[in-house]
């Protein structure tokens, strides 16, 4: 049987991506979205819960994070659930879940990141043809 490991989110940037380059010279962006939800209570009072997810991209499109995403900017994600396990200098075994992304789309407008040029697309390269990036 096909299993599927897809997430998609909206939300707003925590941070400016960190960025950092593998020895292959391949750009690492990361960074933190939240996701706030909005109900009210049985008094009827506005309730709130903010969840904040780690996000990684690696290649071009970590690039254009880098240089595009800025902190409070709404953005739209795609990608996958990554649990990543080391055992820490002390011997302590660690965990962390991240989402992998593959597809970007900033969204907003000129004041969310105070950018000039119109929104921005931009999607990992999943195989060699250079097409299959949408820019």
């Amino acid at each position: 049987m096909a299993s599927v490991n897809r997430v998609t989110i909206i939300g707003n940037m925590g941070k400016d991506p960190d960025m950092r380059f593998l020895p292959s010279g391949e750009a690492v962006a990361t960074f933190s979205i939240a996701t706030t939800e909005t109900w009210k209570d049985k008094q009827g009072g506005k309730q709130e819960r903010t969840d904040w997810h780690r996000v990684e991209f690696i290649g071009r499109t970590a690039e254009v994070c880098g240089e595009y995403l800025k902190k409070g900017a709404p953005v739209y994600i795609e990608g996958r659930i990554q649990y990543d396990k080391w055992t820490d200098k002390d011997g302590v075994e660690k965990t962390m879940t991240k989402i992998r992304g593959d597809r970007m789309q900033m969204l907003g407008g000129k004041s969310d990141g105070e950018r000039s040029e119109p929104k921005q697309q931009a999607r990992a390269k999943t195989n060699d043809n250079p097409d299959d990036i949408p820019w």
